[in-house]
């Protein structure tokens, strides 16, 4: 798999930072859900932060979930990632296709319109945290930018990108996430902005064939950056047959007698990867037995 993730930490802990490659990940999202460039364009940047930003999760167990909600065409998108690489997701309208923004890049801003982030940790806690903030461009990297900004109190430089090739297959995707740890000197918060001030796209990084480590060494070389952890990162489904089993039996012997009445094998599809599971009139009357209310 040569898509990874890495953390890092950069002057003697005042900064840390988190940068991806992630372009199998992303077309091979792309080709489950048969997107359309700006939905790949938009559902790839989320992919490849919530892969970042559940690698920042510390338990085996604990899952991130960013859901984005517009009123653009595009309707929404979710993502949801552990701690160990493996993220999924799905655009609400995969197909939505949009003319080329005023700087004639894919128009993600436009398609997701006006709405809201949403960021939910379950991290083994009664109730998951949950932080919200409006979107600010819609373009993701900047959103993100800011919900660490207000939510987290943490200051961030987000940066996502994805750049396709002309059959709309995926040339490149990426991103980095820098943040300022509590303390962090004037010097240092003043350096690290002149840095992140002469970045060009993240995509014409990875276009030059920069890898993630070379991307970080490119902003934080001066401030002694020191490489803690890479790890694997890929789009990864969880669905099963006997999860989806469970989440019938979930809706009730009402539903259930309802859909064994009308006698046909039924289809339940997987929103994050597309997967269709076939239930039989038999399955069903099995699994109306075990259903208890």
């Amino acid at each position: 798999m040569s898509d990874y993730i890495i953390r890092a930490t950069a002057a003697d802990g005042q900064i840390r930072a988190f940068a991806s490659t992630t372009k199998e990940l992303v077309e091979q999202a792309r080709a489950l859900h048969n997107t359309s460039p700006v939905a790949t364009a938009a559902l790839g940047r989320l992919l490849t932060a919530g892969g970042m930003m559940g690698s920042m999760m510390k338990g085996k167990d604990d899952l991130l979930t960013i859901k984005i909600q517009g009123d653009g065409p595009i309707e929404g998108l979710t993502v949801t990632a552990d701690s160990r690489g493996n993220v999924k997701g799905y655009a609400f309208n995969p197909s939505v296709m949009l003319p080329p923004n005023s700087k004639g890049k894919l128009d993600v801003g436009g398609a997701l319109g006006v709405g809201v982030l949403s960021v939910i940790q379950d991290i083994g806690l009664k109730e998951p945290y949950v932080g919200q903030t409006i979107l600010v461009t819609g373009e993701i990297a900047e959103d993100l930018t800011y919900y660490y900004a207000t939510s987290e109190q943490t200051p961030s430089s987000v940066a996502l990108g994805v750049l396709m090739n002309k059959d709309n297959t995926v040339k490149q995707a990426g991103g980095f996430i820098i943040q300022l740890m509590p303390g962090a000197s004037e010097e240092i918060i003043s350096g690290l902005e002149t840095k992140l001030g002469q970045v060009s796209s993240i995509t014409s990084l990875l276009d030059e064939g920069k890898t993630p480590e070379m991307i970080l060494e490119q902003i934080l070389g001066e401030f002694k950056l020191e490489i803690t952890e890479k790890m694997d990162t890929c789009f990864y489904c969880n669905c099963e047959k006997h999860r989806v089993e469970k989440a019938l039996i979930s809706i009730g012997r009402n539903e259930l007698s309802q859909m064994i009445e009308e006698g046909k094998t039924i289809e339940v599809n997987c929103h994050f990867c597309n997967k269709n599971y076939s239930f039989t009139v038999d399955e069903l009357k099995e699994l109306l037995a075990k259903a208890t209310h």
